[in-house]
């Protein structure tokens, strides 16, 4: 089945001299059938051209879901007298939520995803938030993959649902006492910009507004301490923080502020018996620094230095229980987790075995408690559960995730190797392969990528990747920068006017795997997804012939025009990310590496392109018209295929099998272009 055509409506735009030309722009209109059309044309040309991988398909559908406990129960979290755990079922796609006294007794049921799932072709579970007194529920469902959430309520004593009923709200809730819970509303550009708060039993109408954000830069959130005694109001923008609080005791008084927003001050807090203690970059603080402050005087000025700013250490978080601050941090591209004892002040530091692993505390939601639970896992240790004692530093593992299908670790080999950048600097990539996988230059491999917003990617295990390493492949995560895998300078050293950065790590990540004998050229297959995706479309223009084959998933390509549209959700805020290209200087920048305004008449490698209909923060005409552009444009006849989930949003279909479809269908296409299937 041939593609569909696109045809060619040009709509122009002239900026700081330049025209730019959009020839696509008509596929924006989801409500034209012909834009419908085209989408469910290209979805037949993909079907079609993927027909003979089916098979395989199905072989590597059944191998990922081989390997699945399916019939699986959490470790349980205590939060006072309960035991918080779900369950996965067989054959049942979503989880079951449930929890049992600490003394002892039966399991109740809170909630069965699937139940509400139901009739549904989407359906996601946000928040879902138990009240201080263990009385009440408050979830939140979308079914939609828009990402806009209603609000339900369950009284947990009867297990019956109570007839509040909250909609068009965004993914935070936070509960003062029992009967006040707080939530968040969107405006026009999807951006949390209210906090209201609803008292149960009383209509949604008669909500009270508690604040409203005006300036569009900042995403509003709500939280609570781990004390639970304060509320949380936090504004963000992506540089600049303010905090407030409330006693979730008295959770109808006005909000104290903490710290007034300054340009590029971020901040954020844990409460301690009355103290504040802060982490923040005030004052040039990079990597950040932690302060201290009366929660009665909450202000800059009252502010101690406890921890002062290290150039060679990233401070991510801090985190307060009874006796004990938990420091996360990052050293030289690796988590680190550092125990300060509040009584003494003596410190210790968490260690782990590995060249290469993701360490971060898991659910921790009891104050009082010296014992911390930890999440734990490596490319080649599947996802574990560990409990670590503050105080006398044993450590328990609860839980190793199971991997059916006689899985062994030893059958594979982890590495941490550099790749030198087009500037001399050496970026960090994770390397996993088989044992019996050569390094003689002639296999396959899989590199993945992303390298936005100060997020680093985490070198965890996936069962799913085993169906390309037992077929030979390599598979390798370039933490490049624009990440924050080395610190904060390795973010700020990929953004704004830095951004070619990220795109020449990447490439010099992929030269790398090549000269070292990880893998041929032509059998090299890179992967990314959201703004991984842009880092996909970036890489190509500036290096066609850098791969054999792409997948980029749900791809921000078209960065001029969402740049400019400060109608969409994310613009405004990301002008700090991005830069604002109604500034000339950030417009060129922006325009020279823009994937969608620099598609050249060049052989591409082979591209597998996703996008969701409902995606509410990459929009689906982003990869539709560079798609539509690749098509008219490129050169060769390397294959060039876009799926479009019709009732979907950004993470693809919804439930762990239809996951398990999407990765069978992106594995597939990747096997079938660089490498032979066993």
């Amino acid at each position: 089945m041939k593609p569909p055509v696109a045809d060619v409506r040009p709509v122009e735009t002239t900026l700081h001299g330049t025209t730019l030309v959009d020839p696509y722009a008509w596929l924006r209109n989801k409500e034209d059938p012909e834009v419908i059309a085209w989408l469910e044309g290209e979805n037949g040309h993909t079907a079609a051209s993927m027909a003979h991988t089916e098979p395989l398909q199905e072989q590597l559908y059944n191998e990922m879901l081989a390997r699945i406990q399916e019939d699986d129960t959490s470790v349980p979290v205590q939060r006072g007298a309960w035991l918080y755990y779900t369950r996965t079922l067989e054959g049942k796609s979503y989880s079951v939520h449930c929890r049992k006294l600490v003394s002892g007794g039966e399991e109740q049921v809170l909630l069965d995803e699937n139940a509400l799932a139901e009739g549904h072709d989407y359906f996601k579970l946000g928040a879902f938030e138990v009240s201080p007194g263990h009385s009440r529920l408050a979830y939140t469902v979308d079914t939609s993959g828009a990402e806009r959430f209603e609000i339900r309520f369950r009284d947990l004593d009867t297990l019956t649902d109570l007839p509040d009923i909250i909609t068009n709200t965004k993914w935070s809730i936070a509960w003062g006492n029992d009967a006040q819970l707080f939530y968040t509303e969107s405006d026009h550009a999807d951006r949390p910009y209210r906090l209201v708060r609803h008292a149960l039993g009383t209509p949604a109408e008669s909500d009270v507004l508690v604040h409203e954000e005006p300036d569009e830069r900042f995403f509003l959130d709500v939280g609570n301490t781990r004390d639970r005694q304060f509320v949380l109001l936090e504004l963000g923008s992506k540089v600049t923080s303010e905090l407030w609080f409330v006693s979730a005791d008295d959770p109808t008084v006005p909000f104290t502020l903490v710290a007034a927003r300054e340009q590029d001050h971020e901040y954020d807090l844990a409460h301690h018996s009355g103290t504040f203690w802060i982490r923040s970059n005030r004052g040039g603080a990079t990597n950040f620094r932690l302060f201290k402050t009366p929660v009665a005087t909450p202000s800059v000025e009252h502010w101690t230095e406890v921890i002062a700013h290290d150039d060679a250490v990233m401070l991510n978080r801090v985190d307060a229980f009874r006796d004990h601050l938990v420091l996360s941090e990052r050293r030289e591209g690796l988590p680190v987790l550092r125990v300060h004892e509040l009584a003494t002040g003596a410190e210790h530091q968490i260690s782990f075995p590995e060249p290469a692993y993701d360490a971060s505390l898991g659910s921790n939601p009891e104050f009082n408690t010296h014992t911390l639970r930890l999440s734990y896992t490596s490319l080649i240790t599947p996802s574990s559960v560990i409990d670590y004692d503050m105080n006398t530093r044993e450590r328990t593992l609860r839980k190793e995730q199971p991997v059916l299908g006689g899985y062994n670790r030893h059958d594979y080999i982890a590495e941490r190797i550099w790749a030198p950048s087009h500037d001399g600097t050496l970026v960090p990539m994770s390397v996993v392969r088989h044992k019996d996988t050569p390094t003689d230059g002639a296999g396959p491999a899989l590199l993945i990528g992303y390298g936005s917003y100060g997020m680093n990617y985490p070198v965890s295990f996936s069962s799913t990747r085993l169906s390309l390493l037992d077929r030979g492949f390599v598979l390798a995560i370039g933490h490049i920068r624009g990440g924050a895998e080395m610190g904060r300078s390795w973010y700020e050293n990929g953004k704004f006017l830095h951004k070619r950065n990220t795109f020449l790590d990447f490439i010099a990540c992929a030269d790398h795997l090549v000269g070292e004998g990880y893998c041929a050229r032509e059998r090299l297959a890179i992967m990314g997804g959201s703004a991984g995706g842009l880092l996909m479309g970036a890489t190509l223009n500036e290096r066609p012939d850098v791969c054999g084959a792409v997948v980029a998933m749900v791809p921000f390509v078209d960065i001029i025009n969402t740049m400019l549209d400060e109608t969409l959700p994310l613009t405004v805020i990301e002008w700090e990310e991005w830069g604002n290209p109604h500034d000339a200087t950030y417009f060129e920048y922006m325009l020279s590496y823009s994937p969608y305004d620099n598609v050249a008449a060049v052989s591409y490698p082979a591209m597998l392109v996703t996008a969701g209909l409902n995606d509410p923060r990459v929009g689906y005409w982003e990869p539709a018209k560079w798609v539509a552009k690749l098509r008219a444009t490129k050169t060769g006849d390397q294959p060039l295929l876009l799926k479009t989930h019709m009732g979907a949003g950004h993470g693809g279909r919804s439930g762990r099998y239809g996951r398990l479809g999407d990765v069978a269908l992106e594995f597939a296409f990747v096997i079938d272009q660089v490498g032979a299937p066993a």
